[in-house]
């Protein structure tokens, strides 16, 4: 069973970029217990959404730092004497770097670089983790699956494309300045917290909606697609063995090796609330272009850290309908995060 090494993180000092998303809130959760003192940045100029860290806001400290200002990260490393980062910001919805792909590769890839340099020049990090992601594989092909890490990278959105340059300058920065950088890419995560726009938040909301009378129908776009769907509390606990035993420069799949399509989400939903299985096209949920199919192959991951996810799919999925069936009762609005 997956385990976390107390005695490694008690009272390390950890900077998370991205910790008010789904992922880095959960992530500060599985850290505080152990010990680690947690820092999170948080965007200097906007208005953050705390949501996600409810359970934890007065146990976490918020730096202010941008992607889009490596002065400001550089200062949230001193702020915070991070020992470890983990760097989980960015641009994720994979629709929206179709309607802003500029936004999406200044926050992804530029960003990304400017946390590297942060890294590079703060000179007082142990290790780095980039949260990189399954889009980079893009367009696989049937005699590819399930996905290695070897395999070519094929992107087919803006998305994939930033994630792929982010991966690469994690890379370079390894080898061209010694950044003790290690890569993870994080096949399709979800759970309690996931933001309303991503598929598996949208049926479970959707199905939620018409248990509580409120909408008919399913509205979705490609039925077909899969995706290899893990819990995002084994990706966090991922992500912290990948800090504590991973070889740095090296790049990791965390996946759970099963794909799951999203009539079967439909499927799943409606067993676990008792609706009706009627599905709508929504032209608007259909992407440009779209990966068929995603699956991974965790193997490496589970020789170097001993990875090997515990929750299965339909726990988390319950976990998800439970929580946005609270939110629709609630009429809480979701986030895409």
């Amino acid at each position: 069973m997956m385990k976390a090494n107390e005695a490694y993180w008690k009272d390390k000092r950890v900077l998370i970029t991205g910790i008010t998303g789904m992922a880095g809130s959960w992530l500060a959760e599985a850290l505080l217990p152990l010990g680690a003192k947690v820092y999170g940045t948080v965007r200097r100029h906007a208005v953050p959404n705390f949501d996600n860290l409810d359970a934890v806001i007065d146990k976490v400290n918020l730096v202010g730092a941008d992607l889009s200002d490596m002065r400001s990260l550089y200062d949230a490393l001193k702020k915070s004497e991070a020992e470890v980062v983990f760097h989980l910001a960015a641009q994720s919805f994979v629709p929206q770097s179709f309607r802003a792909p500029i936004d999406t590769y200044q926050t992804n890839v530029i960003g990304t670089v400017n946390v590297l340099e942060a890294v590079r020049l703060y000179d007082g990090i142990e290790k780095m983790q980039f949260a990189g992601s399954s889009e980079e594989y893009g367009l696989v092909l049937p005699d590819e699956v399930p996905i290695r890490e070897t395999n070519p990278l094929r992107p087919l959105s803006p998305y994939a494309v930033t994630k792929v340059a982010g991966d690469f300058a994690c890379y370079n920065h390894f080898k061209s300045y010694g950044v003790p950088v290690v890569r993870t890419r994080g096949f399709n995560h979800t759970g309690p917290r996931r933001g309303q726009s991503f598929v598996t938040a949208t049926v479970a909301r959707q199905a939620a909606e018409m248990k509580l009378g409120k909408r008919d129908a399913f509205e979705l776009g490609n039925m077909d697609a899969q995706r290899d769907f893990s819990d995002v509390r084994d990706i966090v606990l991922g992500y912290m063995l990948a800090i504590e035993k991973a070889e740095k420069g090296e790049v990791y799949n965390l996946c759970s090796g099963k794909s799951y399509s999203i009539k079967q989400l439909v499927e799943l939903a409606c067993k676990l609330t008792g609706v009706a299985n009627k599905v709508r096209q929504d032209p608007t949920k259909m992407r440009p272009s779209d990966v068929p199919v995603l699956q991974g192959d965790c193997t490496k991951a589970q020789k170097a850290f001993g990875y090997s996810p515990t929750i299965p799919f339909e726990k988390t999925f319950a976990d998800l309908l439970e929580w946005q069936t609270k939110n629709v009762a609630s009429g809480k609005s979701m986030l895409v995060v």
